[in-house]
């Protein structure tokens, strides 16, 4: 690879991506490719911490891949792959769990959150994957991670777990710094907008999902929750609105004052009815594309297994330098 910088990111294969994922993190990908050698992965691995249903499991890993090229990422400018395909991510993981304390991951809050949320099925796996998401990272050496709020205590982790590594076995790893994206919000839920919108949400009008089709979203926007004052201002107490006002900036690019001005007057109704206009519009050609890739399969199994190859060459030099410094007796 060239002298720009690397980052890797991954995404979970847990279904279509919200509108919150997409306008926090994945459409922010796609510009990155200019700017910075990128690794992108569907992260199945990490999936299995919780019961999957292996069919649903295999189509939506198949359906994730398909919509980060439809969401702009291209397999000629990145890496892009599917983890399991690539062993040296389980392989390393060994090695850098021998290199974690079990109180570093006893603290981890994803963990503790999960563990709730899944009482009879509290594994190992779910315990130790914050070892695997180091060696995500660290199997490619990675110089930046894009992060959201809650994988922020999994990165510092990984840097604890690179700066370990290089102080017992000498410089090794690069340790990842945190890629905070110029643009990107975080978006909430259309029905309770003090929490994050998430795909999980018993509430099938609380989400967006980017597949959602035009009349799906403008009827979603049409319930979001919002208050009672009928007045498009940001500002403290008006969660749902301003919840609207973060989105309508994000597909459209203007500003809170921009917002504010041109619905001036104008009641919640008229908003809501443009916000999901301008959503749907927005995602438009995502929904065309992924459609177009998807029904390819050929050329989608192309991408993913030429990804794999890449991703595989380029980590196996990895794994082969820290065997050699932990002390295992070479293979060859």
């Amino acid at each position: 690879m060239n002298d720009k910088k690397l980052i890797f990111s991954g995404i979970q294969p847990t279904g279509t991506f919200t509108l919150g994922n997409y306008i926090g993190a994945v459409r922010n990908w796609g510009p990155l490719q200019d700017e910075y050698n990128c690794i992108y992965c569907v992260v199945d691995m990490h999936a299995i911490t919780v019961r999957q249903d292996p069919a649903k499991l295999r189509q939506n890993t198949l359906n994730s891949y398909a919509l980060l090229m439809a969401c702009g990422i291209d397999p000629e400018k990145s890496i892009l792959f599917i983890q399991s395909h690539v062993k040296t991510h389980a392989e390393l993981n060994w090695i850098l769990c021998c290199n974690t304390q079990f109180g570093e991951l006893s603290r981890m809050t994803q963990f503790k959150d999960k563990s709730q949320k899944h009482p009879d099925d509290i594994n190992a796996g779910l315990f130790t994957y914050p070892s695997l998401m180091a060696a995500d990272i660290l199997a490619y050496n990675a110089d930046l991670v894009p992060v959201g709020v809650d994988q922020k205590q999994h990165l510092e982790l990984a840097r604890n777990v690179a700066q370990r590594f290089n102080q017992r076995y000498g410089d090794f790893f690069t340790v990842p710094e945190a890629y905070i994206p110029k643009v990107g919000a975080k978006v909430m839920s259309l029905q309770d907008p003090a929490k994050k919108m998430s795909k999980s949400d018993d509430n099938p009008n609380a989400v967006i999902l980017i597949l959602d089709d035009k009349d799906t979203i403008i009827r979603k926007f049409k319930r979001a929750v919002t208050d009672s004052e009928a007045e498009v201002v940001y500002r403290e107490g008006k969660d749902g609105i301003n919840n609207l006002m973060t989105i309508y900036s994000s597909v459209t690019g203007k500003d809170f004052a921009a917002i504010e001005s041109e619905f001036a007057g104008k009641g919640y109704g008229d908003f809501k009815l443009a916000v999901g206009e301008a959503v749907a519009d927005h995602l438009e050609p995502v929904r065309t594309e992924f459609a177009r890739i998807s029904q390819d399969k050929a050329f989608l199994k192309e991408c993913y297994t030429a990804g794999a190859e890449k991703a595989l060459k380029y980590s196996q030099r990895t794994l082969s330098k820290v065997y050699r410094k932990v002390g295992f007796v070479d293979a060859r």
